[in-house]
């Protein structure tokens, strides 16, 4: 592991681009603590302190890392970019116009991106309005109210401040993308997420001196982690391949084709977005009684939709095998994968190319995304049973899976598999000597 760091740090590009990509999760850090103007902090705190976790505005804040909680210029996170490029992906599945600019190679990749920039705007000026007037109803704490000076130029201000917050880290995640190492945007939302961790680690650790939780617990609570985080690598890295030939094509004096390859189909094509779908359905009950606290029946309808509930658990995970089928069949189109290879000259042996390669990857990807979606489900599940069986706190709860842990495994995998190839370009061992890293090529 020492010599394969030393590697890194050997091949000025990689350095550079590491270093550029810390320095520019620093900057994201630091705005992330920078308090939007006209903003009680420390009641704003205490008032989420009271509401306690798990509703909507933890999910986002997760995504915010910490800033939604704080107010901060950053307080928007990357959420409003996410929402916009989820909006242009399910406007591809259905609008002609966009389902051309997805086939238009780079030229279309380029105006998708541009219509994303304005979606993140509007929806992020949006959201700033809707939080500032959030923020102006919240009740006094203690006496004290979060906006001491609430009117038209208070939202006038946190509109503007937190969608150039919101615009400003869009930009810094191109920057990674474009000059760093790994996918800006992700490794945007992975820093958030790990930045909770110490925090939840400090709380575990207190439990402990105090004397509320037993050693054995927490050596099999971290033992249970790691054996978490390895069944989401192999949910992850799980793909079934699908053998092609390529017909041999002679043209002039050259022969073309005639090798072998595969299509992988993963067996967790939707990744995350399935969680986060359901997820957000799922917090709407609580959410709600927030603003209605002495409705009796907002708060039976709640109590159902508690997050240590059988009902939740039973509903989350149906809603989290439909939405992976559904995003699923959004990602990936068999039909436009069939007609590449007709084009090609490719073809699945056994199976007649066109329609009956379509049916037969499809057939495929169906049967295998029904475990995934299962073992999706139960990875997303396991955090609230924690919870409910162990008393852990909800912050660590959900390192034992959901949402953060497939955002920090993929993210972690992808950014490993990236240096990978700059190390293996050059002639170097790999990051990782031993294991089966998807992506890996050897030279």
């Amino acid at each position: 592991m020492i010599k394969s760091l030393q590697s890194i740090f050997r091949i000025p590009d990689l350095k550079k681009r590491i270093l550029f990509t810390l320095f520019i999760l620093i900057i994201y850090r630091v705005g992330g603590h920078i308090p939007v103007p006209g903003i009680n902090g420390r009641v704003l705190f205490q008032f989420f302190q009271n509401m306690g976790g798990g509703g909507i505005f933890s999910l986002y804040d997760m995504f915010a890392g910490g800033a939604l909680k704080q107010a901060t210029v950053f307080a928007l996170g990357i959420m409003p970019y996410i929402s916009a490029s989820i909006i242009l992906q399910l406007l591809g599945a259905v609008v002609p116009y966009f389902q051309k600019l997805q086939k238009e190679g780079e030229e279309g990749r380029k105006k998708i991106t541009q219509y994303t920039r304005y979606g993140t705007v509007l929806i992020s000026a949006l959201q700033a309005y809707g939080l500032a007037v959030f923020l102006q109803s919240i009740q006094p704490v203690n006496g004290q109210v979060v906006v001491p000076n609430p009117g038209l130029m208070f939202k006038i201000f946190t509109v503007i401040t937190m969608t150039s917050g919101c615009i400003l880290i869009m930009w810094l995640g191109e920057q990674i993308t474009e000059r760093g190492i790994g996918n800006g945007i992700s490794l945007i939302i992975f820093i958030g997420i790990i930045a909770r961790f110490p925090n939840a680690l400090g709380t575990e650790v207190t439990q402990l001196i105090g004397g509320n939780r037993a050693l054995l617990m927490e050596v099999f609570l971290f033992g249970l982690m790691i054996l978490t985080i390895a069944a989401v690598v192999l949910l992850t890295q799980g793909t079934r391949k699908i053998p092609v030939q390529y017909a041999k094509r002679v043209v002039g004096r050259k022969i073309y084709g005639g090798q072998s390859t595969h299509i992988p189909l993963r067996v967790n094509t939707a990744g995350v977005m399935p969680i986060i779908f359901a997820q957000s359905i799922m917090f709407i009950p609580n959410t709600i009684r927030t603003f209605f606290p002495d409705s009796d029946f907002v708060g039976v309808i709640s109590g159902y939709f508690s997050y240590t509930s059988v009902v939740y658990w039973i509903v989350y995970g149906v809603m989290i095998v439909f939405f992976t089928y559904f995003y699923t069949a959004i990602a990936f189109n068999p039909v436009d994968v069939a007609d590449n290879m007709k084009k090609q000259g490719g073809f699945i042996p056994g199976v007649r190319p066109g329609k009956r390669t379509a049916e037969f990857i499809d057939n495929i990807l169906t049967r295998i995304t029904l475990p995934g979606s299962v073992f999706l489900a139960l990875v997303a599940i396991f955090p609230y049973f924690l919870i409910k069986f162990t008393n852990v706190s909800f912050t660590f709860a959900t390192f034992f899976g959901g949402t953060s842990l497939l955002i920090v495994v993929g993210v972690a995998l992808d950014t490993v598999q990236q240096i990978e190839s700059h190390l293996l370009m050059r002639h170097y061992d790999g990051f990782l000597k031993a294991g089966k890293l998807k992506g890996r090529r050897r030279f």
